[in-house]
């Protein structure tokens, strides 16, 4: 089968004729073509009905139209005058509407030197073959040939209704579909290629390359990066495919989670008529992912909330009073409190237009029943992101709830994602090794709390290293020369990170960067977590705890032999560390002052993972 962006569920076709072509070129065709309905193209914006990419073919633009032979009287080259109920009509010629749609096309592939020819008769040219055609849904071959219309309208360049009936066979049309590209020389894209293509045609699937946390591009970059990153299919199919309801999506650490959910923040945010809530539980995620809302212009749209203390603000917000209790009971109180207020219509319900939980793990079965009430019964757009291996709080040992129980109706609608894009497959693999028990995979039903192992997705870099040290002094010695030595060779303060267990050492971290003279912001202080990522550049010294959800391309850990914690859930310390050590995107640097079990555990994983790597 063909894979279509989006998925034929999702779509919504302006035509019956659309629709049945769609799942012709779904299930007719092969697994190496990309179906693209109704997506925008180039600086333009324009929309052709479907493009075929194919990586022997090259491209191909279809204009689909329903029209019957009795509506068209008259067509030249430039336009088509129909009969419609009103009376008659003028319109643009289909095939010069595909051509347009086509021109647009390579416009914006030709400036890409990886996408143009190196030698021969076309050096220089486009690598990528280009055509366009036009498909008759309510016309047959035999009807067109008995008019005159192949005066300006090529035969070979049209798809009939008869060519594309059910019962006509999978290699006939795909003979068909195939004879409508053009071959004006041979052609074999490579994956980078077909990827390049995907990035300039479609800026909605791009990734920013620079260092950063899961941001996607502009759109309106001016240089064109000599390494790009876009979605893979899954993840694109994905992110195009989300339709209205409740969704949950089971995704593994850097599987691209919380940039799916940047991608359908802004795709909500064109139509929303009411405010969209994205909630989490981690202070420094809800800051980056509001700083990011707002370098979209998104700021007033989208609303990005920790959830409790949103909680809060609901109450404040209502004429609620707040709860007496302190400590933690104040929180959970809190909880109860805006469970009552909805109860009694004090807050009411159905207040934005989406919902949407990023590490939705961390989240208690209450806060979900509260979240989904506040979803407009009109839209209701709810999606949840969820990776039961990075669980720290709570009930660590496995969560025995449904999403139904709590209110989330997405069986059929959960989706898993397997590959993690994050890590070089060396940390991956040492942290995959250290892990076993938190990674444990587990089934569940659809409704159900899977835990998923991560796969890596083949990234190459150095393995992680291990330093034993003999004293606290050295140790912090250590970690300034990390830092430094990394940014001799070019990486800036604000591409690394030191992550801490506990708030003692956070101090002596900022007590060592600052007598190093190495600019920092530390993360200790609950004030400064939402500033984490202003514009300056600076390391960030985080705890494990907030380090969810975020991204560096170095990281140190440092004070290994401390873990795991006296008197914490060994499960607990396990996934934490996992957490800690999969926010490297590339480099990872393990700190001890003791040799301890944990620490001959690391030892032992880099070696292992080593000897296999070696010998692949």
């Amino acid at each position: 089968m063909a894979q279509l962006f989006p998925l034929r569920s999702a779509c919504r076709f302006d035509t019956s004729g659309e629709r049945r072509l769609a799942e012709r070129l779904e299930k007719k065709l092969g697994a190496d073509y990309l179906c693209w309905y109704n997506a925008p193209v180039g600086a333009n914006g324009l929309q052709p009905d479907f493009v075929i990419a194919h990586p022997e073919r090259g491209l191909l633009v279809l204009e689909v139209k329903d029209w019957r032979l009795d509506t068209i009287r008259r067509m030249d080259q430039d336009s088509a005058t129909l009969l419609v109920p009103e009376g008659e009509v003028v319109v643009s010629h289909p095939l010069r509407q595909a051509r347009k749609y086509a021109t647009e096309l390579v416009s914006a592939l030709q400036r890409d030197t990886l996408l143009r020819q190196s030698e021969g008769l076309y050096a220089g040219r486009l690598a990528v073959p280009f055509g366009w055609a036009v498909v008759f849904t309510r016309m047959t071959r035999r009807q067109f040939e008995q008019t005159d219309l192949h005066e300006v309208l090529p035969p070979e360049r049209v798809l009939f209704q008869d060519e594309m009936l059910e019962s006509v066979s999978d290699d006939e049309f795909a003979d068909r579909i195939d004879a409508l590209f053009p071959a004006p020389f041979p052609c074999r894209l490579s994956g980078e290629q077909i990827d390049r293509i995907r990035y300039h045609l479609y800026p909605e699937v791009r990734i920013s390359s620079a260092p950063g946390q899961f941001g996607l591009f502009d759109n309106h970059q001016d240089a064109l990066p000599s390494l790009i990153r876009v979605m893979d299919l899954q993840q694109e199919q994905l992110a195009r495919s989300l339709g209205d309801g409740h969704r949950v999506i089971h995704g593994v650490a850097g599987s691209g989670k919380t940039m799916i959910l940047a991608y359908r923040c802004i795709h909500l945010a064109a139509a929303a008529k009411k405010p969209i809530l994205v909630l989490s539980y981690s202070r420094a995620l809800a800051g980056r992912l509001e700083q990011m809302m707002a370098e979209r212009g998104l700021a007033e749209t989208v609303q990005v909330r920790r959830f409790l203390a949103w909680c809060h603000e609901l109450l404040r917000t209502h004429g609620v009073a707040l709860p007496t209790e302190r400590g933690q009971a104040f929180y959970a109180a809190l909880v109860a409190a805006v469970e009552a207020a909805l109860e009694s219509g004090e807050i009411p319900r159905g207040q934005y237009s989406a919902v949407l939980i990023d590490e939705g793990h961390d989240f208690a079965p209450e806060w979900f029943r509260i979240a989904v009430q506040m979803v407009d019964p009109d839209t209701d757009s709810l999606l949840v992101l969820y990776d039961d291996a990075q669980t720290l709080y709570g009930n660590l040992r496995r969560r025995d709830f449904s999403f139904a129980s709590v209110g989330i109706q997405a069986q059929g609608r959960t989706t898993i994602l397997r590959l993690n894009y994050r890590n070089t497959l060396e940390v991956l693999s040492v942290a995959r090794a250290l892990a076993t028990g938190a990674l444990r995979a587990e089934q569940s039903s659809d409704d159900g709390v899977p835990l998923i192992a991560p796969e890596s997705a083949g990234r190459r870099g150095p393995l992680p290293k291990l330093l034993v040290l003999d004293s606290e002094w050295q140790q912090w010695h250590s970690l300034v020369e990390q830092l430094q030595d990394a940014a001799a060779h070019g990486r800036r303060w604000s591409e690394m990170a030191v992550l801490y267990r506990h708030a003692s050492d956070a101090v002596a971290i900022e007590r060592a960067l600052g007598a190093a003279d190495i600019p920092f912001i530390s993360g200790r202080a609950s004030r400064t977590r939402d500033r984490l990522f202003g514009s300056e550049d600076q390391v960030k010294v985080v705890s494990m705890h907030s380090s969810k959800g975020l991204e560096f391309p170095l990281v140190v850990i440092p004070s290994l032999h401390i873990l795991p914690a006296a008197g914490e859930d060994e499960l607990l310390e396990e996934r934490l560390l996992y957490v800690a050590m999969t926010r490297a995107l590339e480099s990872l640097v393990l700190l001890a002052t003791a040799a301890t079990a944990l620490t001959e555990r690391v030892g032992q994983a880099v070696e292992q993972v080593q000897r296999a790597l070696a010998e692949a």
